[in-house]
């Protein structure tokens, strides 16, 4: 939901307020509210809850877990005073209430790493659940979470990749910052995802980059003329997606790659390339589905 408030999960690790400052900015950006969630998983384990009849009147956790809802809520106050900020414990296992919170969201935010309710939030297949299934983009906080440098847009061409594109138009509009695009191929396959998919060899070189370029210029078309305040420069290069994106987001402040593509981006979130750049990038990264695969 564009209009929707800006949710981030928490675990009360360093990684989460760091997510959680970089959520309260981007609800600052767009004029939304951020709703800062905890997932409380001992509810349904049925464990005691309250504090030890031995041990302080604060212990116990409830009072833990509502104190790190409180810290988060504090530190979102504190980055962005502007920004109207509601703390939330949800019952819940973590992917889960992510996902159901993300029904009425502008933009899920998590960090690269956590504690409790969030740990190994991208580690193996938990990453690919909730990008696969969230039903907004999701922004994953690694690298450097400071606002320096340009917005990178990873060019699939696809249908499905559109929403990507208009994400990164969005995002570049609101920092007031340049958008590079980027689209790397091969004269194997045309865009590729790694050394280990080849296809048969291309001969005319020249003319496959022509149909690079013309991918290009359509999945741009329109977007700049609705965002005219935003600088785009294309970067098309020859060279495998994986390490392609991963150095030039090295210059970038976010780096955004749709959920699903074809060519450079094939399989995005189902093998290496999603992988390497979850892992891999130097910067936060956006993955954007789109709105029909949302549904």
């Amino acid at each position: 939901m564009a209009n929707g408030p800006v949710v981030v999960g928490v675990d009360g690790s360093r990684s989460s307020l760091d997510a959680v400052a970089v959520a309260a900015r981007e609800a600052r950006l767009r004029g939304v509210g951020l709703r800062v969630v905890h997932a409380f998983l001992w509810p349904v384990a049925n464990v005691p809850l309250g504090p030890s009849p031995a041990g302080p009147p604060e212990g116990g956790l409830r009072n833990m877990a509502e104190r790190l809802v409180a810290e988060a809520v504090e530190h979102a106050r504190t980055a962005e005073p502007g920004v109207e900020v509601a703390g939330d414990l949800v019952t819940g296992e973590p992917l889960t209430v992510l996902e159901k919170q993300s029904r009425d969201a502008a933009l899920v935010v998590v960090g690269s790493r956590g504690l409790g309710g969030f740990t190994g939030l991208l580690l193996g297949s938990t990453a690919v659940h909730l990008s696969a299934h969230a039903r907004c983009p999701v922004l994953v906080v690694r690298g450097r979470p400071d606002p320096q440098g340009h917005v990178l847009l990873g060019v699939d061409g696809s249908p499905e990749g559109e929403a990507a594109v208009e994400f990164a138009f969005v995002e570049a509009s609101l920092r007031g910052v340049d958008l590079v695009a980027l689209r790397a191929w091969n004269n194997w396959t045309g865009p590729i995802g790694s050394p280990a998919e080849p296809l048969p060899l291309v001969y005319d070189v020249e003319m496959l980059r022509d149909e690079e370029e013309r991918t290009m210029a359509e999945a741009l078309s329109g977007w700049q003329a609705k965002y005219p305040d935003v600088t785009v420069h294309r970067r098309l290069v020859q060279a495998y997606t994986r390490p392609a994106l991963i150095e030039a987001a090295e210059e970038a402040q976010l780096l955004v790659v749709g959920a699903r593509g074809r060519g450079g981006f094939a399989g995005l979130l189902l093998g290496s390339v999603s992988q390497a750049v979850l892992h891999h990038a130097p910067c936060p990264v956006a993955v954007v589905r789109a709105p029909k695969a949302r549904r």
